[in-house]
């Protein structure tokens, strides 16, 4: 499920689809082979600093789910050696992080729980929980919701109230438009397995048929809501870390997956994915290496060749980052829209006010979604719908939107937004409508940008196809830096200890 979107504007003024100048990138541990100390999230991640494009030399790891170190306060340098203490004091916190109840007796309860009269089916609101008969005198002064039906439970995202903090756990979900989009659009392109890696209104669509219906896809959950173990037998759900490809549930959740991945020898399958936002692409698109893998295990010799088809969810203006991982990948017109829970206390209780209007698609005031798809999937393959104002280019051979106008320059549809973009001859591109030509860039940007700011690219060698942290030069800048830094110190101390002269 995707992250805020109130920042989604601020993120693509700082240029999040280039470079950034400061902020932090996942490092590469020096000892690839030691195992990344646990948080209650999993292994954590290795980052390191980057302050005007210069990289500090100290690293450290962090919770690789939670951008807030309120949410989960993991922090340790690389370097640095621990006490047992404190160790099993680590270990300690993590287990009592843990989930109240295991995955296994969370389908015993929900096994339970669809036994019982529809009278005695109750959900605490309060404690977001599934409740049984005996649980009914704990719960007395909570909140609960009574006759829940088997509908609901078909449809948990609606039944669950927003986590508090919308960071770590956003809770914007597909809107039913995009939901039933994607799902006509899957079952349409042949997919008979998806895999829903943090898509759970997704999942539901899926799985919802009729009565005595049966579908013709199936679909598994992997997210790192684990409210939703309750509601899912084995093959339905998986409680997972997209962050660092963690299963919470260990190797039993593992094999449910590779199981999915790789059932009719890989044939059939396709991974839809909506991570956060906030979240570093570079992280992720480890994660998604490791289930293409998973999928390749299934696969024989002569299909080597294959690709895991994949759904990838995001806005727009990571393009870029996105391609550099995966460059079979391109962006789809389409505009995924979303729904936000909102969770208001009123007079002490609980209010959910359900379904708020977020980046709703159309041309009649409201603001445009920035997210799109990115997929490996064909384009010309994929249609999509003329009611919501898409055409076909016999140009580009894919559907695009209508404002977005073919390019002969550039012999593409060329728009990334929904507007109509400017061919610059300087630039020899399209480019924003709001953008000019800058002579002392060089380049086309914002009337008001600064022109000091750092360029696209590594900051080291200046290099456009990798980063800082990839750079085959980083070992000379570092002992350059080093030196730099060390005579400094010599000189600060030299000031330090040298005897004050009086004044004449």
């Amino acid at each position: 499920m995707a992250a805020p979107m109130d920042c989604l504007e601020s993120i693509e003024d700082e240029g999040c689809a280039g470079r950034r100048a400061s902020g932090v990138e996942v490092a590469l541990p020096s000892d690839p082979a030691a195992p990344a100390p646990l948080c209650p999230h999993g292994p954590t991640l290795l980052f390191v600093k980057v302050s005007q494009g210069k990289e500090e030399t100290r690293k450290f790891y962090a919770c690789s789910a939670c951008r807030d170190r309120k949410d989960c306060n993991f922090f340790q340098w690389e370097d640095e050696k621990l006490s047992e203490a404190r160790l099993a004091a680590r270990e300690a916190h993590n287990q009592r992080c843990q989930p109240p109840l295991s995955r296994t007796q969370c389908i015993e309860r929900y096994l339970s729980f669809i036994q019982l009269p529809l009278t005695q089916r109750k959900f605490c609101q309060s404690c977001q929980q599934l409740l049984l008969p005996v649980d009914w005198r704990e719960h007395g002064e909570h909140q609960l919701s009574a006759g829940i039906s088997i509908t609901q439970l078909r449809r948990p995202s609606q039944l669950l109230y927003p986590l508090e903090n919308k960071k770590t756990h956003a809770q914007y979900l597909f809107a039913d438009r995009s939901c039933q989009f994607l799902a006509g659009l899957l079952a349409a392109l042949g997919f008979r397995r998806v895999l829903c890696v943090g898509t759970p209104r997704l999942h539901e669509q899926i799985r919802l048929t009729a009565p005595g219906e049966k579908s013709n896809m199936k679909s598994l959950l992997l997210d790192i809501d684990f409210r939703y173990s309750q509601f899912y037998l084995e093959e339905g759900f998986c409680h997972y870390n997209m962050f660092n490809h963690h299963f919470f549930d260990g190797k039993a959740a593992l094999e449910v997956c590779k199981a999915f991945l790789q059932e009719e020898e890989g044939e059939g399958v396709i991974m839809v994915t909506d991570p956060p936002f906030g979240g570093l692409v570079e992280p992720l698109a480890i994660t998604f290496k490791k289930l293409i893998a998973m999928w390749k295990e299934g696969q024989s010799k002569d299909d080597s060749h294959k690709e895991l088809p994949i759904f990838w969810i995001f806005p727009y203006f990571f393009e870029q980052r996105i391609c550099q991982f995966f460059p079979s990948f391109r962006m789809l017109d389409y505009q995924v829209t979303y729904i936000h829970r909102i969770l208001k206390l009123e007079r002490d209780a609980e209010v959910d006010y359900d379904n708020h209007a977020l980046y709703k698609h159309g041309k009649t005031g409201r603001k445009q979604s920035p997210v799109r798809i990115f997929t490996n999937v064909p384009a010309n393959k994929i249609i999509l719908p003329p009611e919501e104002g898409y055409r076909f280019c016999s140009l580009c051979q894919r559907y695009v939107s209508l404002e977005n106008q073919h390019c002969a320059h550039c012999n593409s549809c060329t728009s990334k937004d929904g507007r109509k973009w400017s061919h610059c001859f300087l630039c020899n591109k399209c480019v924003k409508p709001s953008w000019i030509h800058c002579s002392s860039c060089n380049c086309c940007a914002l009337s008001d940008h600064s022109c000091s700011g750092p360029k696209d690219g590594c900051f080291i060698c200046g290099a456009s196809d990798h980063k800082r942290s990839n750079c085959p030069h980083i070992g000379t800048s570092r002992r350059a830096n080093k030196a730099v830094r060390k005579q400094k110190q010599r000189k600060s101390n030299k000031i330090r200890t040298e005897p004050l002269k009086d004044n004449p």
